[in-house]
């Protein structure tokens, strides 16, 4: 596995690292599995949050007798200093160790900084000075927030949405982070499942020698993908024509599935809802037509309209419109096919 050095922090992690999200889905046993599969493999860090339900249970069931030997990032969703300091200190009571490597802000709506009234920065530094976090970090959304969080010196590393998909502005910031060497951590690799073709991400994020992509795992036959990739990485050049496709076909306003729209209060899938159109001409259309999924594309038409979602939406999406939208394809489609 090939290694990279993360920003300034000294931390050497692999080009090819884990995003621990997708394991919440999947029972401990086949999730230990997986991530103690990883690390044979060669990957050595690991990516999760307080806010993935069972996930750093599972990092602790799998990897707890090897860690020393990897590098874990969490993140706190928490919104008050005692809050964050609870937040860790349940982390790290279910990875089952003493210290987390990167400790991340996790998309909050404001850039925390030492001496807020707030209190966050200032209570994660006394959580680094008692050695329970080594380097501090930002997730974020939004392009300004996650570039201020780069440009104020105060964070080790900064995770953002990062594929061949992104915008000018989105590549501008890793560059940005390189030159500062803050450490840039790649979220959202395959565009939540949109993207196909794993090759195309992969080549197109290789070319940044300061981005680590974290790959949302969950079958073994992804994380095998992603293994051979990295035995034999594909060339950015000739897979141009595929990338120029993925462009055209994802232009425009999509939902990349990130879930701060949730939960609904009529119990929407919206990530899901919200891009059915794609999904079911991008990827096998067959398992979105089961009963199950027709109930659930059918809990659209509860939409209340209420904002909820449309008022997260870190891309500003008007999201009742868009599930609405799919909603009629997804009937239309239906009939199309006799079904």
């Amino acid at each position: 596995m090939e290694k990279m050095m993360l920003g300034k922090t000294g931390l050497e992690v692999t080009r090819t690292s884990f995003g621990a999200l997708p394991i919440q889905r999947i029972p401990l046993k086949d999730a230990a599995y997986l991530l103690r599969k990883a690390y044979d493999c060669g990957i050595n860090y690991f990516d999760t949050a307080r806010a993935y339900s069972d996930s750093e249970e599972k990092i602790g069931a799998g990897l707890g007798d090897v860690r020393e030997r990897i590098v874990i990032s969490t993140k706190s969703h928490s919104s008050t200093p005692q809050e964050l300091r609870e937040h860790v200190e349940t982390s790290l009571s279910k990875m089952k160790t003493n210290y987390v490597d990167i400790l991340q802000f996790h998309n909050p709506k404001k850039v925390f900084l030492p001496g807020g009234d707030d209190g966050m920065y200032d209570e994660l530094l006394r959580l680094k000075d008692e050695g329970k976090v080594r380097f501090i970090g930002y997730t974020n959304h939004s392009l300004a927030r996650a570039k201020e969080a780069a440009k104020s010196g105060f964070y080790d590393t900064v995770q953002f949405p990062l594929n061949h998909l992104s915008s000018q502005g989105d590549m501008d910031l890793a560059r940005l982070c390189e030159d500062l060497g803050v450490g840039f951590i790649a979220m959202k690799g395959m565009s939540g499942g949109l993207i196909t073709d794993a090759r195309l991400p992969f080549a197109f994020l290789r070319q940044f020698k300061g981005v680590v992509p974290i790959w949302g795992i969950q079958k073994e036959e992804e994380l095998n993908q992603f293994v051979e990739l990295e035995k034999a990485p594909p060339r950015l050049e000739e897979l141009s024509s595929l990338i120029d496709r993925d462009r055209k076909e994802l232009a425009g306003d999509f939902c990349r599935s990130c879930g701060y729209c949730l939960p609904c209060p009529v119990g929407i899938d919206i990530p899901q809802a919200a891009r059915m159109s794609l999904l079911l001409g991008r990827a096998p259309w067959e398992p979105f037509t089961t009963q199950e999924w027709r109930d659930k594309m059918e809990q659209v038409d509860k939409c209340l309209r209420c904002n909820h979602c449309s008022n997260r939406c870190p891309y500003g999406l008007d999201t009742p419109e868009l599930i609405r939208k799919n909603l009629i394809f997804y009937r239309n489609f239906l009939k199309e096919k006799g079904l």
